[in-house]
């Protein structure tokens, strides 16, 4: 975050770091937290302790991560890990983020890991680095090292001897941290913690509510250009010609840029770029792309599309079927969504002397420097990708596509910083959305109810598709330059982390299952991962099947469920948030008010979470009103419990939409969905009171719950409605036409 003088080829842009504090937590180690054995991950690439923690003489602590910021709040939440381990301040703390220069390889921001990853890195971390500066201040003082304690980055010997800072330190001894990082130092202790576990200002609002410009679309470079790229009007189209003479001709135009079928124009101002994009694209004569999928026969062409079959899990086949009373057979469905961040994409790059640099939100800054680096030609070590804050992010959206077509301009205006903004129907149309997926299931009941037979099949597209991933180039413009670059082949993610099958395996005590994914090879529409990958709509179709056995079985829902749950932890989220939400066994809806249950732990490892959902049904338009939502969330020891209802109640929020608004829609050429009136989500208006139940685990490892609320939230609206409505949708979105509809 330095200033580069002269032609500006590096940083020339600072901005302030952090957000909100989410859901973050660490697991204990016993009384005294020590770390034997395998190392964290993280340190397989980073092996260098200054590669992590560094210390300058003004006694200010730089934390590198290789994670970054996307309003999840990693940031703080990393800064009191280090806070903590190092005994500073969290104002001593400066945290430099998903910087390829400077930062550590971490690979991806995403699947709710970032504490588990970097968190345990930067912990063993932080705690060498003060066990060192401690040493060495033992050794300056000439005093034992068990007679010292540290405060703010001072250590003293107790009670009032000597003192030396870690500033001080640092002076004198420049490569004190230029050693191997090891797992083996002491960590603290949990009731030793000034930091984790309490509320912590959020450590980027000042400069967010002051306008600091900590956004990537507030960025300004000396020189600065502006540039837009002209897609083609279908995907897959390719250019056959385009007359550049009127455009050129236009005030501002800095460089037309074509190659092949990749079009754009770079301007001296961004109101030029945008109206010589117009003026190009009305000019460019383009062949048609192949046709997408028929809309409105989906799931049928899901379903015969080819695909790999994978065996997810399988028990008790072998074993002689119990006498089955009734059997249940439902199928559900989700159509594809965007991220619907609001925020388009955006990225800045500028190329000098040979070296390529760009600023961008990315997930993951080192593999978009791979595939980025194979598209430019250029060795990694030539190009830096530098990590800035935009618009809200809930997974793989344009921010990739974008850094690409910025530098592809780039280089086209060498010297010159290139900021590349998406406009609104670019973002929709273009960006990669979350696949559309059909899930069938069978149960059998025994007489007491219980289910003694499940058979689960998913159908969908890879959710993984990603810049870094074998076999291709997962950057958009880069199939359009003729290189014969394509998308990698989809990806087997094993569980219990999946991909499509991701919490396809019910959490529950099913001793006769088979769960089977078929995992469809060719991706007519491109697609990408979005919040939980598969597990909302796996969530959403197990816990409305759920339902439909309970009902089946003359049970209540919360009981049925409680009784093939044998996990404390899992019932208990469930009996919390039934109380909550003054759940009652028998309780019958009127016809217009209706009440709905769901329960998961997300991937089958991570945060437990049970929500209740209360709505209102005019069935008259078939409108439905949220009326209220309760939850509980179980994510082991919290690091800060506002942070983790905040997280929790956003997952809650985008599960609820998803279910009752979100839909992209297609013809057989092109995304139709391009603006918010195409794409509606839920309005602020429309959002319910949420109470959100977090159960604190303070014995237990930390989970991530950014993701654990969405699937449940989902289910839960749709069992509400089929209460209230006493007919059940099973495709979602869940809209008043088909609600209408079903009610007849």
């Amino acid at each position: 975050m330095n200033g580069a003088t002269g032609t500006l080829t590096r940083r020339a842009f600072g901005i302030g770091f952090g957000a909100l504090v989410a859901t973050f937590s660490l697991a204990p180690r016993g009384i005294a937290q020590v770390v034997e054995g395998a190392a964290p991950q993280s340190f397989a690439k980073t092996k260098r302790l200054d590669g992590w923690i560094r210390v300058s003489a003004d006694n200010i602590v730089t934390v590198f991560t290789g994670k970054a910021e996307l309003g999840q709040g990693i940031l703080t939440a990393l800064a009191q890990i280090a806070a903590d381990e190092l005994d500073v301040e969290m104002a001593q703390i400066r945290m430099i983020s998903a910087d390829t220069s400077r930062g550590p390889d971490e690979g991806y921001t995403y699947g709710s890991q970032s504490i588990e990853q970097s968190g345990s890195a930067l912990r063993a971390a932080a705690a060498q680095a003060r066990a060192v500066l401690v040493a060495a201040a033992a050794q300056r003082l000439n005093v034992p090292p068990s007679t010292l304690a540290v405060d703010s980055g001072v250590i003293r010997q107790i009670p009032s001897g000597p003192h030396i800072s870690y500033g001080e330190i640092a002076v004198s001894e420049i490569n004190l941290l230029d050693r191997d990082v090891s797992a083996g130092s002491q960590a603290k202790a949990k009731q030793d913690y000034r930091l984790v576990g309490h509320t912590v200002a959020r450590i980027d609002l000042p400069g967010k509510i002051l306008a600091k410009g900590v956004y990537l679309q507030d960025m300004r470079l000396p020189g600065m250009v502006f540039g837009r790229i002209v897609r083609p009007p279908s995907p897959g189209a390719t250019l056959e010609n385009v007359d550049d003479h009127d455009v050129r001709q236009q005030p501002g135009i800095v460089a037309v840029v074509r190659i092949e079928s990749f079009l754009g124009v770079v301007a001296e101002r961004e109101e030029q770029a945008i109206a010589a994009a117009e003026t190009l694209r009305a000019a460019a004569r383009w062949r048609k792309g192949p046709a997408l999928l028929d809309e409105d026969h989906l799931v049928e062409e899901l379903r015969a599309l080819p695909r790999e079959d994978i065996l997810v899990s399988a028990a008790g086949q072998e074993a002689p079927l119990t006498p089955v009373r009734t059997w249940v057979e439902a199928s559900y469905s989700r159509p594809y969504l965007s991220q619907g961040s609001i925020g388009p994409s955006c990225a800045v790059a500028c190329f000098a002397d040979g070296h390529m640099t760009v600023w961008s939100h990315t997930q993951g800054a080192f593999p978009l420097r791979g595939d980025m680096a194979t598209v430019l030609e250029l060795p990694s070590k030539s190009i830096d990708v530098i990590h800035v804050q935009a618009a809200g992010c809930y997974g793989h959206n344009g921010a990739d596509d974008a850094a690409m077509d910025a530098a592809l301009l780039a280089r086209a205006v060498e010297g010159r910083p290139v900021k590349l903004q998406w406009m609104r129907g670019d973002e929709f149309a273009w960006s990669p959305i979350s696949p559309a997926m059909s899930m069938k299931v069978k149960a059998g009941l025994s007489p007491e109810g219980k289910i003694v037979d499940w058979t689960y099949d998913v159908w969908g597209n890879s959710h993984a598709t990603r810049p870094g991933q074998p076999g291709g180039v997962n950057l958009l413009a880069s199939w359009y330059i003729g290189k014969g670059y394509h998308v990698s082949p989809p990806l087997k993610i094993p569980q219990p982390f999946g991909n499509g099958d991701r919490n396809a395996v019910p959490y529950y005590d099913l001793a006769r299952r088979k769960i089977s994914h078929h995992l469809l090879t060719e991706m007519p529409i491109r697609t990408g991962s979005l919040r939980t990958l598969g597990g909302q709509a796996n969530i959403y179709a197990i816990e409305c099947f759920m339902d439909e056995l309970a009902a089946s079985a003359g049970i209540d829902p919360v009981e049925f469920r409680l009784n093939h749950l044998s996990d404390p932890r899992g019932r208990a989220v469930i009996e919390a948030t039934a109380k909550a939400a003054g759940w009652q066994e028998g309780w019958k809806s009127d016809g217009t008010t209706g009440r709905g249950f769901a329960y998961a732990r997300y991937k089958n490892i991570s945060t437990f979470a049970a929500v209740a959902v209360e709505v209102k049904l005019d069935r008259a338009s078939g409108a439905v009103a949220i009326l209220s939502v309760h939850a509980a969330v179980d994510v082991g020891l919290v690091i800060n419990p506002d942070g983790v209802k905040s997280q929790s109640e956003g997952g809650i929020v985008q599960g609820l939409s998803w279910a009752l608004k979100e839909q992209m829609r297609f013809d057989r050429e092109k995304i139709t969905s391009v603006d918010w009136a195409g794409y509606p989500i839920l309005t602020f208006e429309e959002v319910p009171p949420i109470n959100v139940i977090v159960i604190d685990r303070p014995d237990d490892p930390s989970l991530g719950a950014g993701e654990g609320t969405v699937g449940p939230a989902s289910a839960a609206l749709a069992n509400a409605i089929a209460n209230a409505a006493g007919v059940r949708i099973r495709d979602l979105p869940l809209t008043p036409e088909k609600i209408k509809t079903a009610l007849g």
